[in-house]
């Protein structure tokens, strides 16, 4: 298993000596577990939403979709030679930053927060860990969120560069519509994390823990779809149906394939013997589904790992053997795998998020959060939740108040949203009426 320096294991603001019955990536790990942000990943959208659980009581969520790449990162991490507590807590803690309402909320607050510098879920997860959860506190005073390790921080730094409008010439900064993981108001902790570590290049364990995510979400959200009767396997049998997928999938997620190409690959996968010839009803039609995914899961990581060891030779390493750093080796992910993920994404993306009434709930989304980021701006700081009003108070400008604000939507949950705008439109209402 791989050793790490003290570099790694530094914390941004010093603790006392811990517990050294337990690692410090195990420490980590149980302070992403008992956090408020995870918790409130128990009713955000992944990509069933909350509408659509009449017909699926028990799909997916941000939780679920967290726990489920936990494991499998935990797994992979391991047979690379890589410490599976720290790659679990990596996963773990992925999608803290994600608002209501997925990714449709993140494209809602990434332009209601235009004028303070935009919204990145990614950037959110770094703020909420070393900011906006309360943990531990720096000597004068200040937040330092949950203070994990830099080697579990910067695991969640999949996009390790900084937001486009960062004004430090010497931080990578991401281009336009390129997704980050840090605000300029953030880039303090983030140069610490990232000190010593080649530019754009995310550390051996964030790759693990991006792959084990893509995994997940790829078969997990076509397991929900299946369950619900959104997809069948006759209709992925359909050479027609087949093809519109993949002209999706080329818009969405492999803009650099070719659409024969990607035709190729599915007709291929649609061919193994893993896929059931029908969903029946009952505990049979279950199991069938079952088999499928994990299949496909196993798949999935047994052609990385495979990859991988045959580029790097990493593997758990003998005692006294010196194993590859955190920057030393990159995941390897073979083309047709990656293609054969964003298929099953592109799914997904066809038979669900493609829906008619899910465009349009997802419009009535967008709006909710913008008419519910004006009511909460326009009745500051009573309208934020106790912990973020100094921070309100204390802004040095609009932009930095709009910042809090930004974070207090983003904590939400898609219940607590939709409750926020019920009692906010109320309160309006009534305050339009006495005057």
């Amino acid at each position: 298993m791989a050793r790490y320096t003290e570099h790694d294991l530094a914390r941004w603001a010093p603790e006392p000596p811990a517990d050294p019955q337990r690692s410090a990536f195990e420490r980590d790990r149980a302070r992403v577990l008992h956090s408020a942000a995870l918790r409130g990943l128990a009713t955000k959208t992944q990509v069933i939403t909350p509408a659509d659980h009449a017909v699926l009581s028990n799909a997916r969520t941000r939780l679920t979709h967290s726990l489920e790449c936990a494991q499998i990162g935990r797994e992979m991490g391991k047979a690379l030679g890589r410490d599976p507590d720290l790659v679990e807590t990596a996963c773990l803690a992925h999608d803290l930053g994600h608002p209501p309402f997925g990714h449709n909320g993140e494209a809602a607050l990434d332009a209601f927060a235009a004028p303070c510098g935009g919204f990145n879920a990614n950037a959110q997860n770094l703020r909420v860990l070393t900011r906006l959860e309360a943990k531990v506190l720096t000597e004068d005073g200040r937040s330092a969120g949950l203070n994990l390790t830099r080697a579990t921080l910067d695991a969640v730094c999949k996009y390790p560069w900084a937001a486009p409008t960062t004004p430090d010439p010497d931080v990578p900064r991401a281009a336009p519509g390129e997704p980050y993981c840090a605000y300029a108001e953030d880039l303090g902790v983030f140069r610490w994390i990232r000190e010593g570590a080649p530019d754009r290049v995310p550390s051996f364990e964030a790759q693990i823990m991006d792959w084990a995510d893509d995994i997940a979400y790829s078969v997990h959200d076509l397991e929900d779809a299946l369950t619900a009767g959104l997809v069948t396997p006759a209709a992925l049998r359909d050479p027609e149906e087949r093809l519109a997928i993949c002209r999706l999938t080329q818009r969405w997620h492999a803009p650099d394939a070719d659409l024969h190409e990607l035709a190729e690959i599915f007709a291929r996968l649609i061919a193994e013997p893993i896929w059931p010839e029908r969903i029946d009803e009952g505990l049979a039609g279950r199991a069938a589904i079952k088999r499928l995914t994990s299949t496909l899961i196993g798949r999935f990581c047994r052609a990385a790992q495979e990859a991988t060891r045959e580029a790097y030779g990493c593997r758990p390493h003998p005692a006294g053997e010196e194993p590859a750093g955190r920057y030393a080796a990159a995941l390897v992910v073979p083309r047709a795998t990656r293609l054969e993920c964003s298929l099953l994404k592109g799914v997904t993306g066809y038979y669900v998020m493609s829906r008619t009434d899910h465009r349009a709930r997802q419009a009535r989304q967008r709006e909710l959060l913008t008419e519910l980021g004006d009511m909460i701006l326009r009745g500051a700081p009573e309208t934020l939740d106790p912990a973020l009003r100094p921070a309100f108070e204390h802004a040095a400008d609009d932009a930095a108040r709009l910042r809090v604000v930004v974070d207090q939507l983003a904590s939400l949950t898609d219940a607590t949203a939709m409750a926020w705008h019920r009692r906010l439109s109320a309160a309006h209402g009534a305050r339009r009426a006495v005057c």
